[in-house]
């Protein structure tokens, strides 16, 4: 019992030390930070990194905050031209 219990414990720190440490992660910390205030008027409902999130940003992308667009384009998740429309 007592090294199931141990190997469980590693997993779960192995897991949370590779998406902690992951470039990723910083984005998803910048984005989030940038885009909070858009995500609560607009998009709350959504539950955050579900699809539906994505597709109610995309459709309110032009009234998202320029911080959260600056952070979504250098996050890679939408393209830089979101900026120019702006």
């Amino acid at each position: 019992m007592k090294t199931i219990k141990t190997v469980q414990t590693i997993v779960i720190s192995v897991a949370a030390l590779t998406f902690v440490g992951t470039p990723g992660y910083a984005y998803s910390r910048k984005v989030k930070d940038a885009c909070s205030a858009d995500y609560s008027s607009l998009c709350g409902k959504y539950k955050q990194g579900s699809s539906e999130l994505r597709r109610c940003f995309e459709s309110n992308r032009r009234v998202l905050s320029r911080d959260c667009v600056e952070a979504l384009v250098n996050a890679g998740d939408v393209p830089a031209r979101y900026l120019r429309s702006r």
